[in-house]
């Protein structure tokens, strides 16, 4: 069974990256910088029990976070 999944992927338009929401087409957050990103996504991710995801520019998962929805616990 998936859970919920958020993601830091690059912004191809506006540069930067963005925090969004697995399967959502909207920005939940954006920043100049990857790490910023990152510290607002292992944020939400850790309030919302979801797994984490964090791209490259090249859109490749460079790392996977679990807060909560671990399917290995």
């Amino acid at each position: 069974m998936a859970g919920k999944t958020h993601h830091v992927v690059p912004n191809k338009e506006k540069g930067g990256w963005d925090v969004k929401k697995g399967g959502g087409e909207k920005s939940i957050k954006h920043t100049d910088n990857k790490q910023d990103a990152i510290d607002k996504a292992r944020e939400i991710s850790k309030n919302q029990n979801s797994e984490l995801f964090i791209h490259g520019k090249d859109g490749t998962i460079q790392q996977r976070d679990s807060h909560g929805n671990d399917p290995e616990s």
